[in-house]
């Protein structure tokens, strides 16, 4: 092993982590303000991907709420949301061929989407990325934040990003470039769903002391070119129901974008509780119903991604900030589980994000302080009183199955406004809900048609995936042995089933079972992370750049 080489510093007001649209929407926020005062500021946003939109992934239909506060101009300014939303479905599905139509009048008012527009979050966040740009502030793609560093007193003070050019045995390639130190009196994390320095800080500052377990889906998605004259455009379709069974939460989703797109998916809650389930499996056998099938026949599938998702609402959320830094978007948990959104949301509160470290900057400020101004903030905003309406979806469908938990949401979104005086939990975590596979029902699934259906490799290619082979695997065991000891024999592996890339293997060795892991085929979903029952596989960031490359996905 090598020793490690002196890493170059770089000094900032503020360092962002994370170039999605809460982390943008801190950057343009925060030098909208210091243009509106005449102050100088300096502002860095990092990007693990290898462009800003790399590593974007969402549904997405798109509430424009908090863009149009960050930028009341967007449309005069080009923002790439222009496929306004036509009408909703909403389809029960009862079977592999059978189903029933959900009447509006049922549906819960947060569901409906009119005003609402369905765009390429990846698109979006590139837009925000040059509104930032233009603004003053530095973007950096490729940089992968891999460490927090922290002052004497253990206040945040910056980042530090990945080595470059580390070989497998930890050895220094040719072109070894160390990584760099991004100092800032304030940093403003925004990585997204399950992102691994928000993680390591809310072990670190105990944020999660008050709060229930934060709870995840995994959502699977591929972008369809479809027949003309199948294509509707604006239409927004949701199902329930099969192929999942009643106690097992999801569902799926079929948007119909501008130029005969449809970007569709399917959500699983990863509470789920067979081990022989498998997210991928199930979203390829819903494309089969033919309420689905329909729309696709005669297409062609361009794009495939995976991302995991929040879904714990507010009884999860951790406290937002610690001294020298705050969590915002994703990175904190603020998705709307009923409306199944959180891009809005994640900008609104990269705002106020934005808003409390100026206030603090501009006031006389030095940094590193604990800025609880931003979680009152958030508090007084309409965030806060939309995911409060919702908090009690996620822990209804939990208690009482999809069917009852809808019925009951049903009554608490369209008749008392999300306003019932009581608050469900759910304090059962994720990786703790699997049954042992003996005493589990098996499950069948079709092989793939290669036409509506397809297999996980085929997948992955469409992803654009790459991974540097000779480095380090950023997917870490705390133990080697739990996997083939532990696992296999408890619940048949299940990781060979909840990845929806093929990362994860048993292969015979010698007559004798071996967990492999395929780094390279990993797409950043964070689904081992959350779901491996015993928390044993770690996942950190790989070299800057690595990893899918989504296109408007």
């Amino acid at each position: 092993m090598s020793e490690p080489a002196e890493r170059e510093s770089m000094e900032f007001d503020v360092v962002i982590v994370g170039g999605g649209p809460a982390g943008l929407a801190s950057a343009c926020k925060l030098m909208q303000l210091a243009q509106q005062d005449g102050r100088e500021l300096s502002v860095v946003v990092l990007e693990k991907g290898s462009e800003i939109g790399a590593h974007i992934l969402s549904g997405n239909v798109f509430e424009p709420r908090a863009l149009d506060e960050l930028f009341p101009d967007w449309r005069d300014r080009g923002a790439p949301v222009n496929t306004a939303v036509s009408g909703d479905l909403i389809h029960y599905l009862t079977g592999e061929t059978k189903s029933l139509r959900v009447p509006g009048i049922f549906v819960p008012h947060p569901m409906h989407n009119k005003g609402n527009y369905i765009i390429g979050l990846g698109r979006l966040c590139r837009w925000l990325g040059e509104q930032a740009e233009t603004l003053g502030a530095n973007v950096f793609p490729g940089f992968a934040a891999a460490e927090v560093l922290y002052d004497e007193q253990g206040r945040v003070r910056g980042v530090a990003t990945s080595d470059m050019g580390v070989a497998k045995d930890g050895s220094k390639k040719p072109g070894y470039q160390p990584g760099y130190e991004l100092l800032g009196k304030y940093t403003i994390f925004a990585e997204g769903c399950r992102g691994n320095l928000g993680e390591h800080l809310m072990d670190r500052f105990e944020l999660r002391a008050d709060c229930d377990p934060q709870h995840y889906g995994i959502g699977i998605k591929e972008v369809w070119e479809i027949d003309a004259a199948r294509h509707q455009q604006g239409q927004v379709v949701h199902t329930m129901g099969w192929p999942l069974d009643n106690r097992t939460e999801g569902g799926g989703f079929l948007y119909h974008a501008s130029n005969n797109q449809v970007f569709l998916g399917f959500i699983v809650a990863l509470n789920y509780r067979n081990p022989h389930l498998s997210p991928f499996e199930e979203f390829q056998r819903w494309k089969l119903h033919p309420k689905i099938r329909c729309y696709l026949e005669g297409g062609k599938r361009i794009a495939y991604g995976a991302r995991a998702v929040n879904k714990g609402g507010l009884q999860s959320l951790p406290r937002l900030s610690f001294p020298g830094g705050m969590l915002t978007g994703c990175d904190a948990g603020f998705l709307n589980g009923i409306k199944i959104k959180g891009a809005h949301t994640a900008i609104k509160t990269g705002m106020l994000a934005a808003e409390s470290v100026y206030a603090a900057l501009a006031g006389g400020d030095t940094g590193y302080s604990d800025l609880v101004g931003y979680e009152q903030r958030v508090r007084e905003s309409w965030v806060y009183d939309e995911m409060h309406r919702a908090r009690n979806f996620g822990p209804a469908l939990h208690k009482l199955g999809t069917f009852f938990g809808a019925a009951f949401t049903y009554i608490d979104q369209n008749l008392f406004r999300g306003r019932l005086p009581f608050t469900l939990r759910n304090r059962e975590a994720d990786h703790e809900t699997l049954r042992p596979a003996a005493k589990a029902p098996a499950i069948e699934y079709p092989r793939p048609d290669g036409v509506i259906s397809f297999d996980r490799l085929s997948s992955v290619f469409l992803s654009s995936t790459n991974h540097e082979e000779d480095q380090p695997s950023h997917l870490q065991l705390k133990d080697p042995g739990i996997p083939v000891d532990f696992n296999l024999p408890e619940y048949d592996e299940p990781a060979q089933r909840y990845c929806p890339a093929g990362v994860y293997e048993i292969v015979e060795d010698n007559g004798q079972p071996r967990f492999q892991i395929n780094a390279a085929n990993c797409v950043h979903c964070k689904t081992c992370d959350i779901k491996d029952p015993k928390q044993n596989i770690v996942w950190t960031v790989p070299e800057g750049g690595g990893g899918p490359n989504y296109s408007g996905m």
